[in-house]
């Protein structure tokens, strides 16, 4: 009867602990813009000490938990249907600031041997391993903003030059008329 309570008693501490990383991962699965599932077989220390002060440099946070605690989380927050991604070495990175910066940081430091994309989750929505390869190559949102200001400037510059072109080219016209009636 004692060892039954006793039992009890881690099992139910065993379980606060769980709950405990349950809500901490719900939490920032909520605050992220995006996050990336790695598989981080043969990183060295020193390559993952690296990797991890880029993260924090970059409002990134890199993290390791257990593939079923994440399961939970996940299907707590709708997201299912990845069950068979859940699987062996995972780490994730929860990008908080913008979507691309941990895709581009991984893909920057050229880990292919040793991290590879397994999946991402973009909101809601689940992207595969090409997916994320794909955000990673995608330019920031302050340089999509600066190539987005320039092709509207380009238009009304365009439009500038045929409304100042009318008066020139009448201009042009009638002097060429006057050179003409002078000769």
């Amino acid at each position: 009867m004692a060892n039954k309570k006793v039992r009890e008693k881690k099992i139910s501490k065993a379980r606060l602990e769980k709950e405990k990383i349950v809500a901490e991962i719900e939490a920032k699965f909520k605050n992220a813009k995006s996050v990336i599932f790695m598989d981080y077989r043969g990183m060295t220390v020193s390559e993952d000490t690296a990797l991890r002060n880029k993260f924090r440099a970059s409002d990134v946070s890199y993290t390791i938990y257990k593939n079923n605690l994440v399961r939970i989380v996940l299907n707590n927050l709708g997201i299912t249907g990845l069950d068979d991604q859940l699987t062996g070495t995972l780490s994730m990175a929860f990008s908080n600031s913008d979507e691309i910066s941990a895709a581009k940081i991984v893909a920057a430091e050229k880990f292919k041997d040793k991290m590879a994309f397994r999946f991402g989750i973009l909101g809601t929505s689940i992207i595969d391993a090409q997916g994320v390869t794909e955000l990673a190559t995608m330019p920031s949102k302050e340089q999509l903003i600066a190539q987005l200001l320039g092709l509207l400037q380009s238009g009304a510059r365009g439009i500038a030059s045929v409304v100042n072109a009318v008066p020139r080219n009448l201009a042009v016209v009638i002097n060429q008329a006057k050179v003409a009636n002078a000769a």
